[in-house]
C-alpha cells in the first residue's frame, strides 16, 4: 500500500461532506441523489473529539504511529459524524502500518453509518475497494468499486480495470470484458493493459477470434510497440491464419521488433506453413548463426528439416548430421546418410549410415538398404550384398531386400565379381 500524507492538525478540522454505502449490481448511480449529497451542508467534528483526533495527528506527524492509533482507539464518540471520522483515520493508521484486516475493519466502521461528508465518504469507499483487493478478497472488492461508483457516478478506468482484473483472479472469464471495456472507453489516453485482459479472458474462453480482434485493434492503436506485432503474429499461428500471420511477424521482423528466440521459432513456422520453407531455413540459419535462436539440437533438426522440405539435400544432410551430434543420435545420422544418398554422395552417404547402424539405430533395414545402395553405385559389390542380406533380418525391409539382392548378384556375376 502506498504510505498515507502527513496531517496536520488543521486539516483534520476541515469540512466532511456525507454519502451512502451501496451495494448495488455495476454502477446504477442516481446523479439527482449525488448532486443533492455534494451541496449537503458540510459536517465537523465537534470541539472535544476535534482536539483530540488532532493530538494523535501530532503524534502520528511525529511517527508515533502506534501511540495516535491507541489514542484514537480510547475515543467513543456518540456522535455518528464524529465516530465514522475516527475509524475513518484508524483505518487509514492500520493500513499505513500495513495491518490490512484492522485498516478494512474499521474503514468498513467509518462507511456504514453514512455520515461523512460527500468528498471523504466517496474516498473511504474508493480505499476500501483498494484494501479488499489488495488482500486478495477480489469478490468484496468489485463489490466496493461497484458501490463507490453508484455513490460518486465516476468513471475511472483505473477502477474498471480493477475490477476487470479481479473477475480475472476469480476466474470469472466472462465477466472480465465489459469492465475491460468501460477502462478503455473511459480512459483519455489508450492503456494497453486494459486490452490485455480482454485478450486474456478470450483465450481462456477459448474464444479465439475474439482475442485476435483484439490484437488486430492493439496493432492500429500501439503500432510501435513490438509486442502488439509479435503477439498478433503468434495469435495468427494459433488460430491458423498463417498468411496473415506471415505478413504480420515479416513487418515485425524488418522492423527490428522481434525480441525472443520464439518470435524467430514462429516466422520461420509460418513460412514453412505457407510452403515456402527455403525462407524457413535461411532465417532460422541466420538468427542460429546470430544468437538469436540458441544452437540446440531441437532448433538444429528444425533448421534441418526446413532444408529437407525445400529440397537443400546437402544443408539438409549437414544439420541434421551436426544435430545427431549432439547426444550421438542414431536416426538423424540415418537420416542425414539416406539424405546423402539421395544426393548421390554415396562415400558420404556410407560413413553416415555405418554410424547409424553402430549406435544402434531402430531402423537397420532401411539403414542396411540404403548402405546396400550406397555401396552398388560404388561397385561395391561385396559389401552391397553383405548388407542387402542383413536388410533381410527386418520385416519392414524383407521383401525389397530379397529383390534387391538377386539384382546385385547378377550385376555382380556380369562383371565378374564373386559374392
Amino acid at each position: 500500500m502506498k504510505s498515507l500524507p502527513k496531517f496536520t492538525a488543521l486539516a483534520l478540522l476541515v469540512a466532511l461532506t456525507g454519502g451512502m454505502y451501496s451495494n448495488s449490481v455495476f454502477a446504477a448511480p442516481n446523479y439527482e441523489e449525488i448532486e443533492k449529497r455534494k451541496a449537503a451542508k458540510t459536517k465537523i467534528m465537534g470541539e472535544r473529539v476535534g482536539k483530540k483526533v488532532a493530538k494523535a495527528f501530532d503524534l502520528y506527524n511525529e511517527e508515533k504511529v502506534d501511540e495516535a492509533i491507541e489514542m484514537l482507539r480510547e475515543l467513543d464518540p456518540s456522535d455518528d459524524f464524529d465516530k465514522a471520522t475516527v475509524n475513518r483515520y484508524l483505518g487509514q493508521l492500520y493500513a499505513q502500518k500495513e495491518n490490512y484486516s484492522e485498516a478494512i475493519k474499521y474503514t468498513r466502521q467509518a462507511i456504514a453509518p453514512d455520515a461523512l461528508n460527500f468528498k471523504d465518504q466517496g474516498d473511504l469507499m474508493k480505499l476500501l475497494g483498494d484494501l479488499l483487493m489488495g488482500t486478495e478478497k477480489y469478490a468484496e472488492g468489485i463489490k466496493a468499486y461497484e458501490a463507490w461508483m453508484d455513490f460518486t457516478g465516476e468513471k475511472d478506468p483505473a477502477v474498471y480495470g480493477r475490477i476487470a482484473q479481479g473477475y480475472y483472479e476469480l476466474k470469472q472469464f466472462a465477466n472480465v470484458i465489459e469492465p475491460a471495456d468501460k477502462a478503455i472507453a473511459a480512459s483519455e489516453e489508450p492503456n494497453k493493459q486494459y486490452y490485455l485482459m480482454k485478450i486474456g479472458a478470450y483465450f481462456d474462453l477459448k474464444q479465439f477470434k475474439k482475442a485476435v480482434e483484439v490484437g488486430e485493434v492493439m496493432v492500429k492503436i500501439f503500432p510501435e510497440d513490438p509486442q502488439s506485432w509479435t503477439r498478433l503474429g503468434g495469435f495468427y499461428l494459433q488460430t491458423e491464419d498463417y498468411g496473415k500471420g506471415l505478413t504480420v511477424m515479416e513487418i515485425a521482423y524488418d522492423k527490428g521488433y522481434f525480441e525472443k528466440e520464439n518470435h524467430y521459432k514462429i516466422l520461420g513456422s509460418l513460412y514453412s506453413l505457407v510452403e515456402v520453407p527455403w525462407k524457413a531455413a535461411v532465417t532460422y540459419e541466420k538468427a542460429i548463426k546470430d544468437g538469436k535462436i540458441e544452437r540446440t539440437k531441437a532448433n538444429v533438426t528444425a533448421l534441418a528439416s526446413y532444408y529437407h522440405q525445400a529440397k537443400h539435400i546437402s544443408d539438409a544432410a549437414k544439420y541434421y548430421e551436426e544435430a545427431a551430434k549432439f547426444d550421438d543420435d542414431a536416426e538423424l545420422y540415418g537420416r542425414a546418410g539416406g539424405l546423402l544418398l539421395q544426393n548421390q554422395q554415396y562415400s558420404a552417404a556410407v560413413v553416415r549410415l555405418n554410424k547409424a547402424l553402430e549406435l544402434g539405430t531402430e531402423k537397420k533395414g532401411s539403414a542396411y538398404a540404403d548402405l546396400a545402395e550406397a555401396y552398388y553405385y560404388q561397385d561395391k559389390f561385396k559389401q552391397a550384398y553383405s548388407a542387402i542380406v542383413k536388410a533381410q533380418d527386418d520385416p519392414r525391409t524383407r521383401k525389397f531386400a530379397k529383390s534387391w539382392a538377386n539384382f546385385i548378384k547378377d550385376k555382380a556375376q556380369r562383371r565378374g565379381v564373386s559374392l
